[in-house]
């Protein structure tokens, strides 16, 4: 397991040392490296990111303004060479706070603390469940996300199949491929959508689920292709 990482700070010198200390590291895999926060929060957007390595002091858009406007935020280790924003750093929910220079016994002491803090949230994640609530005949019901085996488009409704029942539900299949994550759900085709660790085999026309088949829309074998081989 490695930790996707970013490195956001304005001294390209900085960038480069902090960057060569992430790639030499076991734990860790680089995603960019970046000299502002525009640049970094397009990235963040687009990926999956365990961790920022984040300076403080930079010009327009300063490393707390930064964290300030990310919706959803990973872990963060910041980086700068003013001990005074260290309280302000851990009301930020700071994994770790390093002082430039950076010495590499330090960083790799933050580093293990990061990855036992994702370690711990996993574990807790998993033991509660990704979980969906839906109605269904009046009533709501909890849906452990990876029992779903496949969703699918029912006249007004949508059809949830899981390892146990399934369940009709008035909604949209739109609606479900936002609230299901994209790393287990994909859309196969425009009446379905499916969860591909269930998935048994394929071929150009069909996903198997079982007994099942899944129609697989023309230009969708590649999204399962790839889906299933990032997942394995």
């Amino acid at each position: 397991m490695k930790l996707n990482c970013v490195v956001v700070d304005d001294s390209s010198i900085q960038r480069t040392i902090i960057a060569k200390l992430v790639n030499n590291h076991p734990g860790l895999h680089l995603v960019g490296d970046f000299s502002n926060a525009i640049e970094a929060k397009s990235c963040i957007a687009l990926n999956n990111i365990d961790l920022i390595f984040l300076d403080i002091e930079m010009p327009v858009i300063n490393g707390f303004d930064f964290l300030d406007g990310l919706k959803s935020k990973p872990q963060i280790i910041f980086i700068t060479s003013k001990a005074e924003y260290a309280l302000k750093a851990f009301d930020y929910d700071a994994t770790d706070y390093l002082q430039k220079p950076i010495a590499v016994d330090r960083f790799n002491s933050s580093v293990k603390r990061a990855i036992d803090m994702h370690l711990l949230k996993k574990e807790v994640k998993e033991e509660e469940g990704e979980h969906i609530f839906i109605k269904s005949n009046l009533k709501k019901l909890k849906i452990f996300t990876a029992k779903i085996k496949w969703i699918e488009a029912f006249g007004d409704y949508v059809r949830v199949v899981t390892e146990d029942d399934s369940n009709l539900v008035l909604s949209t299949m739109k609606s479900f491929e936002n609230d299901l994550s994209k790393d287990k759900f994909i859309r196969v085709h425009k009446s379905y959508i499916i969860n591909i660790d269930k998935v048994e085999r394929f071929n150009s026309k069909f996903a198997e689920i079982g007994i099942t088949k899944i129609p697989l829309s023309r230009n969708k074998k590649e999204d399962l292709v790839k889906a299933l081989s990032t997942s394995s």
